[in-house]
């Protein structure tokens, strides 16, 4: 007989699921998108995608539970999920509704997608054997996850990580009420709306449409010495240096892993971002820490969900 695992990661335009095996081995994978839907569609997309995956399952195979990665906040205590970039999932009842689908024999474990992504590296990728590790979460928005003596640091409500809202600027335009300083500026979405804010200020010539630009389209121009793309990720690393420099200082971790949607074209800027983060740093955690890519690619949150559902909520 094999111990397997269902492992759900919801995001705000794509659902992904996949079969786990008990020693981390990722045996099926399947994913939909879901861009447009809200609400109860969004979980009924889960419950089709574990139905889909149960169905997979052979007669050998033991189900030992559900993990899902969330967009978001899940609250461990009340069972609820806030996700903002699914409409209508304000305090959704996502583990309630769970129960009632797979019954009360599987057990189900909901986490947020950046508790998933440390967990996932920790158990089966670059952060294996380390005990002190922040996963940074570069895509829409901007999350870390973070691994403070073996365990996941969660805070009093489960926000711990919600690092979109570090305070990096002396002005604070209006955008930041919603997105936070370090979001509005450094994630994925970010990196398009300080193209437009720099383009604005100062009109630099530019092969890019500052209306529809987009991260990739920024990294792509920025290898043709775009001007307005080189302006602009210039800027982006002096936020990622600082954002690592405060994260180093407060932790003290081992390592940063840079992970996310983002950070395919950005690994190539790591030193540089070290190198100006050491400026504002601690300076003997910042001598210390390695900042290193992921091994899992998009499949963290799924491994990583897996290995909470394990664990109860560990690794």
């Amino acid at each position: 007989m094999r111990k397997v695992y269902i492992s759900i990661d919801l995001g705000g335009t794509k659902c992904a699921g996949a079969i786990i095996s008990d020693n981390g081995e990722l045996l099926d994978k399947i994913k939909e998108k879901i861009s447009g839907f809200a609400g109860d569609d969004v979980r009924l997309s889960v419950q089709s995608i574990i139905s889909r995956l149960r169905k997979k399952l052979s007669v050998e195979d033991l189900l030992q539970g559900v993990g899902v990665s969330v967009p978001g906040i899940s609250n461990q205590k009340a069972g609820t999920v806030w996700a903002p970039n699914i409409p209508g999932w304000d305090h959704y009842p996502l583990h309630l509704k769970l129960r009632e689908f797979l019954g009360p024999g599987v057990p189900i474990h909901v986490d947020s997608d950046r508790a998933c992504c440390i967990c996932g590296e920790a158990w089966k990728g670059v952060a294996r054997g380390y005990q002190d590790v922040i996963f940074l979460a570069f895509g829409t928005g901007i999350g870390a996850g973070i691994l403070v003596d073996g365990k996941v640091l969660r805070g009093a409500d489960d926000i711990a990580g919600a690092i979109g809202w570090l305070a990096l600027d002396e002005q604070y335009p209006a955008g930041y009420k919603q997105f936070g300083c370090f979001e509005y500026n450094a994630s994925g979405d970010g990196l398009a709306r300080l193209a437009q804010d720099i383009y604005e200020r100062e009109t630099p010539a530019t092969s890019l449409d500052p209306v529809k630009v987009t991260a990739e389209a920024i990294f792509e121009a920025y290898e043709k010495d775009d001007p307005l793309a080189k302006t602009t990720l210039h800027s982006a690393i002096d936020y990622w240096a600082k954002g690592v420099a405060n994260l180093v200082s407060i932790f003290n971790p081992q390592m940063i892993i840079f992970g996310g949607g983002v950070f395919g074209p950005g690994l190539k800027f790591l030193n540089r971002i070290y190198e100006q983060s050491r400026k504002w740093a601690q300076p003997i955690s910042i001598q210390n820490v390695k900042l290193v890519g992921g091994e899992l690619g998009e499949n963290a949150q799924l491994i990583g969900a897996a290995s909470l559902v394990m664990n109860k909520g560990g690794i």
